[in-house]
């Protein structure tokens, strides 16, 4: 699955839309009207949340998106137009007397203080549910596989459903769910329904424990009720469970570090989804939606996977560390956002010896996250003469990714780093030997530059002389 590929996929995504604001700031004293904390917001951002953040998670891993929900005659229906349109989202908004479903978050010193939700939830009317069924007969003759995500605000009503299952079944398309409250009268034809733990439990009535048993026993009491095909059960810190009639399927969890949880079940239904609609089978679209799970989650806000995240994440680890410039640019973004200080250094490293490995370790020592820009073959040439590099750069990033100091490498072709700097700017900017740190290319671009002393008698030019003799 390392090589995967969703860009000849399409997914329709039908639910209940929504907008999410988030206002940042800091938190300095209490407000004298009441015991309160005062924000200074100091930035915001908006974000599509509900079935729009699972269209975004869609074109972010690059299968096309239609969406299909509802949305108010106001600005935030704007804004969130807006949005969709920057993630390639092909959306089908219809307009309504409500309000345009949002949620705003102020967070104060990386705590959420409070939470205001503007909405009313009604069912649709007859004239809205016919539009939509005129939106899915368009565009079912156009899609893989369908997504309704159901948020309970109103949208996904059982005649809505049942359209969507009938005409799917009819072209053999794999509809998942992801559910709301206790009515799952509405999703008999789902291919797979994804509750969490707590979705399970409302449904069954059940005080059930996150175990094995417990949830492959009442997941499959679930399954044969409302005569599910399969059902994905996700279970927070204890990872997924795939329960079918023929057998169920235990998945630890792929995240290192839970940072926020906003719109993990959107990732998951999302990139189950374009797993399926890619022709993976159930098991291996499950792997991989387990896999984006944990990469969301370590993000703060409602955030997307990336498509070169996912595939980062399905290969060996030396690969895995091995980055394109874009790739690099947009890991450095996150990282950034989550206060990581970024150390970057950058050589031929032909043959590594001990010189290498001490001057690596050390410059680690500066920051979090150590990046190292690796000179090309044809780069090398330039520098060296048309004897180097002795060992080739695919060899080079390899040794290189295995090294515990390094964190991500990325292979540059020009004779110096200057544009990858430019584009990364460090917090620190290494360069080993006697340089003088005015002489060292990039340092304008960095916040620090620092020039660390090599190990005496330690040369890869001097190797290579020594082989040679």
């Amino acid at each position: 699955m390392a090589s995967l590929h969703f860009s000849g996929a399409s997914v329709l995504v039908v639910g209940d839309i929504m907008l999410d604001k988030y206002y940042y700031g800091t938190v300095s004293r209490l407000s004298p009207e009441a015991p309160i904390p005062i924000v200074k917001v100091n930035r915001s951002n908006f974000s599509p949340g509900g079935a729009a953040n699972v269209s975004r998670n869609v074109t972010h891993l690059q299968a096309g998106a239609f969406l299909v929900g509802i949305v108010g005659r106001d600005n935030n229906k704007d804004i969130l137009n807006d949005l969709l349109r920057n993630s390639n989202v092909k959306s089908y908004l219809i307009e309504t007397s409500h309000p345009t479903i949002t949620k705003m978050r102020v967070i104060g010193e990386h705590q959420q203080i409070v939470r205001l939700d503007f909405e009313e939830n009604e069912p649709i009317d007859n004239i809205t549910l016919k539009t939509f069924k005129l939106h899915i007969d368009d565009l079912i003759a156009q899609v893989h596989a369908i997504v309704i995500s159901d948020y309970a605000k109103g949208v996904c009503t059982y005649d809505l459903c049942q359209h969507i299952f009938t005409l799917a079944a009819k072209r053999s398309i794999p509809v998942i769910v992801d559910p709301k409250g206790t009515a799952w009268d509405k999703y008999v034809g789902a291919a797979i329904v994804t509750p969490n733990l707590n979705e399970l439990r409302q449904i069954t009535g059940n005080d059930i424990k996150n175990e094995d048993f417990d949830i492959e026993k009442n997941g499959l009491i679930v399954l044969n009720k409302y005569k599910l095909q399969n059902l994905l059960v996700t279970r927070s810190e204890k990872g997924m469970t795939l329960i079918s009639k023929s057998g169920t399927f235990h998945l630890a969890t792929e995240a290192k570090e839970i940072y926020d949880v906003s719109g993990a079940g959107d990732t998951v239904v999302a990139t189950l989804a374009v797993g399926l609609a890619s022709g993976l089978s159930l098991k291996e679209a499950t792997a991989i939606a387990n896999k984006a799970a944990g990469i969301v989650v370590s993000k703060l806000g409602t955030a997307p996977i990336e498509y070169y995240e996912l595939v980062n994440s399905l290969v060996a680890n030396g690969n895995r560390k091995r980055l394109s410039h874009e790739a690099i640019l947009k890991t450095i973004e996150h990282l950034k956002n989550k206060h990581k200080k970024i150390v970057f250094t950058n050589g031929c490293f032909d043959i590594l010896h001990r010189g290498h490995i001490t001057y690596l370790n050390e410059a680690k020592k500066f920051g979090d996250i150590l990046i190292v820009g690796l000179n090309s073959d044809r780069s090398v040439k330039l520098l060296k003469g048309e004897n180097r590099p002795i060992n080739n750069q695919e060899d080079r990033a390899y040794i290189l990714a295995n090294l515990e100091a390094v964190d991500y490498i990325t292979i540059f072709d020009e004779e110096t780093p200057l544009e990858l700097i430019k584009s990364i700017k460090p917090d620190f900017l290494i360069k080993g030997g006697d340089y003088n740190i005015n002489e060292i290319v990039g340092r304008e671009f960095a916040k620090k530059t620092i020039a660390l002393p090599l190990i005496d008698g330690y040369s890869t030019t001097k190797t290579v002389k020594k082989i040679a003799s």
